[in-house]
């Protein structure tokens, strides 16, 4: 699902304007990247946490020039769904 199916979706369901659903939900992926960025987790109730998590040093090899490569450690984003979202996933999706 791309980003303007949920707009849409969002927007039939509530009778709201496309273009003010498209805003809020900008907004909202703004506000959780800003929150990331300071250095703050943003957790959702119900249906899960955007963390930071942090990566050790390690050591990588360029494979083509055959050479190792010292990674620093580093942050990225995560995000962990809350078991009520676990659990409705597991229930809902059929395995292929």
């Amino acid at each position: 699902m791309t980003k303007a199916e949920i707009v849409s979706n969002i927007s039939d369901k509530s009778g709201i304007e496309k273009a003010d659903v498209l805003a809020t939900v900008e907004a909202f992926m703004d506000e959780v990247k800003n929150s990331l960025e300071k250095g703050d987790n943003v957790y959702l109730r119900g249906f899960g946490s955007f963390i930071i998590k942090t990566r050790a040093e390690k050591t990588g090899r360029n494979i083509s020039k055959n050479t190792t490569i010292k990674i620093p450690a580093h942050n990225i984003p995560a995000f962990k769904p809350a078991k009520v979202f676990v659990e409705g996933v597991k229930s809902k999706v059929e395995v292929a």
